[in-house]
């Protein structure tokens, strides 16, 4: 093989390449072809999804709100619980002192 054909060779080569990276790029570009359709679904669920991420983050805030509102409720209630426990412990006391006597 002389170099004329080596170099007929290569040409044909890299010619039968670039048909072939363009035939597959416009098959694939044909594939992935999105119409006005596909682009309206597309923006609906967009926006249903931001819908959806604002949804969850009022209900998050609304959620630790209430989780506050529970947790100073039960530290009220403890507060009370161990002033009427102090208020029993202190008239049993009395009870027992007024027994004795």
């Amino acid at each position: 093989m002389n170099s004329d054909e080596l170099i007929g060779v290569l040409a044909l080569a890299f010619f039968l390449s670039f048909i072939l990276g363009w035939v597959l790029r416009w098959g694939y570009s044909g594939f992935n072809k999105i119409n006005s359709s596909d682009m309206a679904e597309i923006d609906d669920l967009t926006n249903r999804l931001y819908e959806m991420e604002k949804a969850k983050d009022t209900a998050e805030t609304q959620l630790k709100e209430r989780e506050w509102e529970l947790s100073n409720r039960i530290s009220q209630t403890e507060a009370e619980l161990a002033a009427a426990m102090e208020g029993l412990g202190a008239a049993r006391r009395e009870a027992e002192e007024t027994r004795k006597k």
